[in-house]
């Protein structure tokens, strides 16, 4: 069980410095301060600089501070590596990750920072158990429109085994596992609906890439008020008897719906202590 929440992650253009100072005051949990497509490559190196300069000045809070370098296999992949190895940042987000050994790659020239990977290739889906068990690998995020591309589909339905693959093999390795963004910014309900779809699938939360997207994604990944009333109710009458069946609301109450009630408890109160 991870100690604080997921909910919503928002892609920041590194090479920005009004959209890095914006971040500053937006209401997510994790920010993707981001060197690979949202950067052109004439800029890629006065990026570096810029977050650097803006991580370095802090201001972020408790959000967790993530940044997407280039691949090693591009032109910039090694000066990022490098630079992100100095900067103040939680995470490093490698894309287009195929295998364990491109973790491996990295982990050499950042020995000290817990590294996500973007699971957004064919090679990457069918590799997920591999590269989620690899003792430097803290979290993954879904490159969904990446993988729509490799694979020609043009539905999320066609994405379904995908989504699921990469889900088990994060819970199996207990690291965290981040649904992959929706493109359509000013469709609020369709938004809800994959945000819905995400969560019961198992994701810790979503990628965003506009700040409007926050608000829907923390409701709906955040427990609901009638979800902390259950689970403390659940937990009372549990703690209540020394023996025999516990039933609340007209259902059986086991010991891991206790562990599920505890965890909404926990996830709840995380969150109250990252918006105070």
């Amino acid at each position: 069980m991870h100690d604080r929440p997921f909910r919503s992650a928002l892609y920041i253009p590194g090479s920005k410095e009004r959209a890095l100072d914006k971040a500053r005051g937006l209401p997510v949990d994790v920010i993707l301060f981001d060197l690979e497509d949202a950067v052109a490559p004439e800029a890629k190196g006065d990026a570096r600089q810029t977050l650097a300069g803006c991580l370095a000045e802090g201001g972020y809070g408790a959000r967790l501070r993530v940044v997407r370098m280039n691949g090693l296999d591009t032109p910039w992949g090694a000066d990022d590596a490098k630079a992100i190895a100095a900067m103040d940042c939680d995470a490093v987000l490698l894309p287009k990750v195929n295998g364990a050994a491109d973790v491996d790659a990295l982990a050499t020239m950042i020995p000290d920072k817990p590294i996500w990977a973007m699971i957004e290739t064919p090679r990457g889906v069918l590799n997920a158990a591999e590269i989620a068990a690899h003792p430097r690998m803290a979290g993954f995020v879904l490159g969904t429109n990446d993988l729509a591309k490799d694979l020609n589909s043009r539905s999320r339905a066609a994405l379904m085994t995908a989504l699921q693959m990469s889900v088990l093999a994060a819970k199996a390795a207990g690291i965290v596992v981040l649904d992959g963004v929706y493109n359509a910014f000013k469709d609020e309900e369709g938004l809800e609906a994959e945000c819905a779809e995400g969560r019961d699938m198992g994701f810790d939360g979503k990628t965003l890439i506009h700040p409007a997207q926050v608000a829907i994604c923390n409701a709906t990944f955040g427990p609901t008020d009638a979800e902390i009333d259950l689970a403390t109710r659940q937990i009372e009458a549990f703690e209540a008897t020394a023996d025999g069946v516990v039933v609340v609301d007209g259902k059986i109450v086991e010991n891991l719906h206790i562990l599920t009630a505890k965890a909404t408890l926990a996830k709840a109160a995380a969150i109250a202590a990252l918006e105070a």
